[in-house]
């Protein structure tokens, strides 16, 4: 049986772009997804990088301009990979044209912006996804059912971390993620560890921010300096619904550390701890196992831990990084055919966006603040 095509628009070539190209092309050859996903068209910021970038991914069009996506009938989602300050317009204009979107993280600078993407999309009826694929790693799904089955007992405390160093070298320009319309560590990489301690424990009802700028300034890229006003380093102490506290921080100048995306989660009868530099590990921390014999044990990624067999049938021999967006790619297909809720929706994203304000308000004003 012949399934129906669902014709995909990419703006944007850089890391995620190829990420976002990766996912679709993986997904359907490990999971049974209700379209064929076809790449239409790929957008970049000139004829040549969007030709180029056209023969590499495999797309059938390229185009300077990203309005041409919006306007082509045949093309049924946009996948936004452009940067921060671009997601708003380009995705209204996705929605006005009644096309899906899959936006990167952050969903807009601004919570209000991200407030009228997702009415906008809402009243449309198109279906949308935030990337935060690190959620769709099996460890993380199983995490969450220890938590949530009662196998920590009650949980009392938490951490979170996401700290990398490419921002590290004073001597790097000055980039569209220095730009204070949304940007900053905690904006940036910091919302992974809010996404994923939410994930896992529940809302955050109260936060205590604290933001720090290390350097002061950086090249503007045309032999001059430009001043740096957003935080090189985002951290957060956390009151969660559940009556546990905890913390996390989002920090793009540690030195040496590459993808330090971890977490630990302390409860009344046992801890995790996961590190996403070995994801394919969960540690597990049991008060119930003989006193002599107690300690963190290994658990390794295998078949057992859903959707992990459908890339590899033996334990212990990893899935990667863009094995994580085939998943997020399958979960937000099947939510397009309306066999499955969004994964990350808009709404989600938005959410991100109110707690990674409210910190930043919090760290201006010094005091606790609650989460609207």
């Amino acid at each position: 049986m012949t399934k129906p095509k669902l014709r995909i628009g990419l703006i944007g070539t850089g890391f995620m772009g190829k990420a976002h190209v990766f996912g679709f092309t993986s997904a359907p050859r490990v999971f049974e997804l209700p379209f064929d996903l076809e790449l239409h068209t790929v957008a970049d910021i000139t004829d040549e990088a969007a030709e180029r970038a056209r023969q590499t991914l495999g797309f059938a069009h390229a185009t300077s301009d990203w309005r041409t996506i919006m306007s082509d009938p045949e093309i049924d989602l946009v996948s936004i990979t452009a940067p921060n300050a671009l997601h708003k317009e380009m995705s209204l204009a996705a929605i006005a044209a009644g096309k899906h979107v899959y936006c990167e993280k952050p969903l807009a600078p601004l919570a209000a912006d991200a407030l009228d993407m997702t009415l906008a999309a809402e009243a449309k009826g198109v279906k949308t996804q935030v990337g935060f694929n690190y959620l769709c790693n099996p460890m993380l799904s199983l995490a969450r059912d220890m938590i949530a089955g009662g196998e920590l007992g009650e949980i009392r405390g938490y951490r979170g971390i996401h700290c990398e160093d490419y921002m590290a070298d004073p001597s790097g320009n000055f980039t569209f993620r220095h730009d204070p319309a949304g940007g900053g560590a905690l904006a940036d990489i910091g919302s992974h560890a809010l996404a994923t301690a939410e994930f896992l424990c529940g809302p955050v009802t109260r936060v205590m921010g604290d933001l720090v700028t290390m350097i002061a300034e950086r090249p503007d890229g045309r032999g001059g300096r430009k001043a740096v006003t957003v935080d090189d380093v985002g951290r957060a102490f956390l009151r969660f619904d559940n009556g546990a506290t905890g913390s996390i921080e989002g920090n793009w100048i540690a030195t040496g550390r590459k993808m330090q995306h971890d977490f630990e989660v302390y409860g009344t009868k046992g801890a995790l701890a996961f590190s996403q530099e070995r994801f394919n590990e969960l540690h597990f921390f049991s008060t119930a196992d003989a006193k002599g014999r107690q300690g963190f044990r290994r658990i390794e990624a295998s078949p057992d831990h859903a959707p992990y067999g459908l890339f590899c049938v033996a334990a212990g021999h990893q899935i990667g990084f863009n094995d994580l967006k085939a998943i997020e790619v399958a979960g937000y297909i099947n939510a397009i055919a309306g066999k499955a809720l969004e994964p990350f929706n808009f709404r989600k994203g938005l959410r991100i966006q109110t707690l990674v304000e409210t910190i930043q308000t919090s760290a201006r004003e010094e005091r606790w603040i609650d989460v609207r």
